[in-house]
């Protein structure tokens, strides 16, 4: 889930640098392409979620 958050956090700095900063647009591009890969991550964690996972003692 941390990771899900964090890259969603990447996507959208890189999104707001890439829109604010002149001649930076690819920036924009790669944070949307992020936020599209984290979408596709999130939506196989939450098919696949229903497994345990155990917990080290």
């Amino acid at each position: 889930m941390s990771l899900f958050l964090f890259l969603i956090l990447v996507a959208v700095v890189l999104g707001i640098i890439g829109f604010a900063a002149h001649g930076l647009f690819y920036l924009l591009v790669i944070g949307a392409a992020v936020l599209l890969a984290d979408l596709v991550y999130g939506a196989i964690r939450l098919r696949h979620g229903g497994r345990m996972h155990r917990i080290a003692r």
